[in-house]
């Protein structure tokens, strides 16, 4: 019996999730939570590793370093804003690739950042990503950036009111490992 092609893709993509499955990760040991002042928006940080931190608005990871540059509150209609229901908080910052792997501004951003906007007393608000808010990332927004390389970018979220400040969360694993927060006042 012969395979083809597309069949054998398959087969071999269901061998490596079962042998993955069986794979577990080595328990990790706690590591000695710091809080340092992130930001003159009265932020706070925790160390989740050595090999990686969110300290003084600057996320480093292996891959990459995202450096928060500013953030500003929008409201509705104003530039950076003109097409939302809603103020956002928006966020400037720079990647930069600090390995042979491919990484784009926005993938770094949305891959380790949550924004919380902690207004409900019964649940855990994550704020949606809004529309870019400023127009001169868009076409730089997705570009792969070269091994030392550093490209700007800009992401907002959609704020539920504009008193409560926001928090960003900060994980290397897509929210499994939390490696710090800083908190941004809303002004």
């Amino acid at each position: 019996m012969r395979l083809s092609k597309k069949n054998s893709a398959v087969l071999a993509l269901g061998v490596v999730v079962l042998l993955l499955s069986g794979c577990s990760a080595p328990a990790a040991e706690p590591k000695p939570e710091t809080t340092t002042a992130v930001s003159e928006d009265t932020a706070t940080v925790e160390e989740a590793s050595s090999d990686a931190s969110f300290v003084d608005n600057v996320l480093t990871l292996p891959e990459y370093t995202v450096t928060i540059t500013d953030s500003k509150k929008i409201a509705v209609g104003q530039p950076g804003n003109e097409y939302g229901e809603k103020p956002v908080i928006a966020f400037w910052y720079e990647v930069t690739n600090t390995s042979d792997d491919a990484i784009d501004p926005t993938t770094a951003w949305i891959g380790t950042f949550t924004a919380i906007q902690d207004n409900d007393p019964n649940a855990v608000n994550e704020l949606n990503v809004a529309s870019l808010p400023d127009a001169q990332f868009l076409d730089s927004q997705l570009q792969d950036i070269k091994n030392g390389g550093t490209v700007a970018n800009a992401v907002a979220y959609e704020l539920d009111d504009e008193t409560t400040p926001v928090e960003l969360v900060a994980s290397n694993d897509l929210g499994m490992t939390e490696i710090g927060r800083a908190t941004f006042t809303l002004q």
